[in-house]
């Protein structure tokens, strides 16, 4: 059972349709041992748009999301608008290594995006994938060899579409440790 001190807690970081954030507070649970909540407020990602982009900097999201991650074990910020870093086009998500927020933006996640019509099943895997993948960069996990692992590097979304929503058997046995580490003891 999982306890206040593995609380995953999800952040619409702009305008976020509440189905996609049950939806993904509903099946992270299946795949940690974690419990999984929303939190009732927003996150206005606007100051860290970059005009000459014309994209958000992922990397300086997450660390205005850290006065909100104050106390939490992770929180997980999920968003609609196109990220990048610096050195790539752009990103589906980024973590804070070890650290307590993570990232998932869904805009190059839409079917719509790449001139397909809307798939609210496919979206909410692909959201489901990525966040599997951002809070295991959470708990120190690096990108997996394994293209079906979710840990699995993915710089277009038909790599997403191809792993799985799971972790392989080696990246569970990291995650579990980190998590069974990090769970209070009864006293």
């Amino acid at each position: 059972m999982a306890t206040a001190k593995n609380m995953v807690q999800l952040l619409a970081v702009g305008e976020v349709d509440r189905r996609l954030l049950e939806e993904v507070r509903e099946e992270l649970p299946s795949y940690f041992d974690i419990a999984c909540e929303i939190l009732p407020r927003s996150f206005n990602p606007e100051p860290c748009f970059h005009v000459e982009r014309q994209q958000y900097h992922s990397s300086e999201i997450l660390q205005r999301m850290r006065s909100i991650a104050d106390g939490a074990w992770r929180v997980l910020g999920i968003t609609p608008v196109d990220l990048y870093i610096p050195i790539l086009k752009y990103v589906f998500g980024e973590a804070q290594v070890g650290g307590p927020c993570a990232l998932v933006s869904f805009h190059r996640l839409r079917q719509e995006y790449y001139g397909l019509d809307p798939n609210d099943e496919i979206l909410a895997a692909r959201v489901v994938k990525e966040s599997i993948h951002e809070l295991g960069h959470t708990l120190g996990l690096k990108h997996c060899q394994d293209y079906r692992c979710a840990m699995a590097s993915a710089h277009a979304v038909e790599w997403i579409d191809l792993r799985e929503a799971s972790l392989c058997n080696m990246c569970r046995s990291q995650a579990e440790y980190v998590i069974g580490e990090q769970t209070p003891r009864p006293a």
